[in-house]
């Protein structure tokens, strides 16, 4: 079947895959209401195992809540430097968040009660996981279609943070989204212009019919 999408629109999808940016740096300013509810509404469109949908989205607005946040983010932060050994001082020098700077701050969270849902999870229950992932990623790309900036933050501790924001037994907080407008987006992932890591090449990662060890000299 001829795709139904003209060819502006197939590179456009193609574009935005290649130039969203995980985002740390933001500027002031709020977000207009009805652009939020059109990204979390593209987060809701996302496929999900057994069309569970298993997403849930807590809006930060509280100024108290988001300094909060913050402390966990440090918390992790420290811990995971100190973990992290000879590359300690490299990690502690990057910025991991923008929880205060940017315009609305959201935590993805699975539900509660999953376990009644089997499709698809018998074998798999980590997929309600990659469902939300999913939808974050169609937020993600979402966002950068209308020049906003989003970081998906995932130092702290998720019982603190479920703690924190009251969500029940057996739910769990996935990530702190943050969303805001920026000065520009990053040329190239921030970790890879850091020099903390570089994208692996395509072919390294894509076998044929057998798993095959492409570092084995």
């Amino acid at each position: 079947m001829q795709s139904s999408f003209d060819q502006a629109g197939i590179d456009a999808v193609y574009r935005v895959i290649a130039e969203r940016r995980d985002v740390r740096h933001f500027v002031p300013g709020a977000i207009d209401e009805e652009l939020l509810m059109r990204l979390l509404g593209a987060a809701h469109q996302a496929p999900s195992v057994g069309l569970m949908q298993p997403w849930r989205f807590i809006r930060i607005q509280d100024p108290a809540i988001r300094e909060q946040m913050v402390q966990l983010v440090e918390e992790e932060r420290q811990a995971t430097g100190a973990a992290l050994g000879d590359r300690n001082a490299e990690f502690m020098r990057l910025k991991v968040e923008g929880i205060r700077e940017c315009g609305e701050v959201l935590v993805a969270a699975l539900m509660d009660r999953r376990e009644k849902h089997i499709f698809g999870r018998r074998t798999l229950p980590e997929m309600d996981l990659a469902s939300v992932a999913c939808a974050i990623q169609n937020m993600w790309l979402a966002a950068r279609a209308e020049g906003l900036g989003m970081g998906w933050v995932s130092l702290f501790d998720p019982d603190k943070l479920a703690a924190l924001l009251g969500i029940p037994e057996g739910g769990k907080p996935v990530a702190i989204i943050c969303l805001g407008h920026v000065a520009g987006f990053y040329p190239k992932p921030m970790l890879e212009l850091e020099g903390w890591a570089m994208r692996s090449k395509l072919a390294d990662l894509v076998y044929t019919d057998r798993w095959q060890d492409n570092n084995s000299a």
